[in-house]
């Protein structure tokens, strides 16, 4: 008897669970087939601690062929650039087609607009694989004290700001150049007004520039301006806006929300009805959406694995996905402190830091 296939296309936070529970627990009559276009996954917790020179390359990566020989697993290392949802076969661009039984999309996301501009001197923070190699090259090409502009105010960019500006202050006696620009009138939202007003703080301790209310319309050689002609110099641009689909997700045929991600229902099954499910930043529960965060993109795991479990057993996917209204926020700024936002309080320690590491490293450990 043929075996059913299980894909897991992307291996972002919750198709690496799935894959490390299907080491103990592998699916009675299945095969798993792990899908990439690279070998390794990136830790996203870890990035900004990895910008910072806290962490080196290997302790927030997961090697892909490795978890894949201890699941049993076939890895697929291709770009996906097609999919035929009522044949259930995915298309590559270098191998044959690969027909599944059930299909978990965890492709994740690209920073908004990043696609909008084409100038050398621009440095999306995805894919994050290659994100601090790319950036490296850039700074490489500007001189000594290059100007910075992290475009995005969110939590993403102001992390990277700050953890840029440990970066760069390693590397001589001239003090780093950083501006965030943002769209929006303050940094950081989603976080409480006094953790805004506490990384406001730490930015201008460190002279890092905050421009607000600056929509990028246009990228040269000499920075970025809006569409008003206001203007911002850099030689760097590092793109860290919020979420926006990756390309792929258009080609797939599959239904989507207002933005571009994978429309989903509480199991997280697509609303098109096949057993193809998405998860992470790539799909939305329509009846009730989630911020694009990794936090949520864990979580999922536990209800896409109880959905598999179904489906190898020939039944509906029941399980349904319900998001946590609050989650602990810690970010890392860059000198052996993190910032913690939980539920209105807000601590900016060297505690916070160590805590951070601590959940980090626990995490990745799990797959490595």
């Amino acid at each position: 008897m043929n075996k059913r296939c299980i894909a897991l296309l992307g291996m972002g936070h919750t198709n690496l669970e799935i894959a490390r529970r299907w080491i103990d627990s592998p699916l009675p009559d299945c095969r798993l087939v792990c899908i990439s276009k690279f070998g390794f996954s990136t830790y996203s917790g870890m990035l900004p601690g990895r910008l910072a020179g806290q962490f080196d390359a290997g302790e927030m990566e997961v090697r892909l062929a490795p978890l894949a020989r201890r699941a049993g697993a076939e890895l697929v290392l291709d770009e996906v650039v097609g999919l035929g949802p009522e044949q259930r076969t995915l298309c590559f661009a270098h191998r044959q087609p690969l027909a599944f039984d059930a299909l978990s999309i965890g492709v994740g996301s690209m920073p908004a607009g990043w696609d909008d501009f084409d100038a050398p001197s621009l440095v999306p923070i995805k894919p994050m694989q290659t994100f601090v190699e790319r950036l490296e090259e850039r700074i490489g090409c500007c001189g000594a004290t290059p100007r910075c502009v992290i475009v995005g105010g969110g939590v993403a960019g102001v992390e990277v700001a700050l953890c840029l500006d440990a970066r760069l202050r390693g590397r001589g006696p001239a003090a780093p150049r950083l501006a965030i620009v943002t769209a929006s009138d303050q940094i950081a939202e989603g976080l409480s007004e006094a953790s805004r007003r506490t990384l406001r703080k730490v930015l201008a301790g460190r002279s890092i520039k905050v421009v607000t209310g600056l929509r990028v319309a246009g990228v040269d050689p000499s920075g970025v301006r809006d569409q008003h002609g206001r203007a911002e110099p850099a030689d760097v641009i590092i793109w860290a806006t919020g979420a926006a689909p990756p390309p792929i997700l258009s080609r797939l045929g599959l239904p989507t929300d207002e933005r571009g991600f994978l429309a989903t229902g509480p199991t997280l099954q697509s609303t098109g009805g096949a057993p193809i499910f998405a998860v992470g930043d790539a799909g939305t529960v329509l009846s009730d959406p989630a911020p694009k965060a990794g936090v949520f993109a864990v979580r999922q795991a536990d209800t896409l694995w109880k959905n598999l479990r179904a489906i190898a057993a020939g039944e509906a996917p029941r399980a349904e996905f319900d998001p946590q209204a609050a989650f602990l926020k810690i970010l890392n700024t860059g000198q052996g402190r993190a910032l913690l936002d939980y539920r209105g309080f807000c601590f900016h320690a060297r505690w916070c830091w160590l805590l951070k590491c601590w959940i980090d490293r626990r995490f990745i450990r799990r797959y490595q």
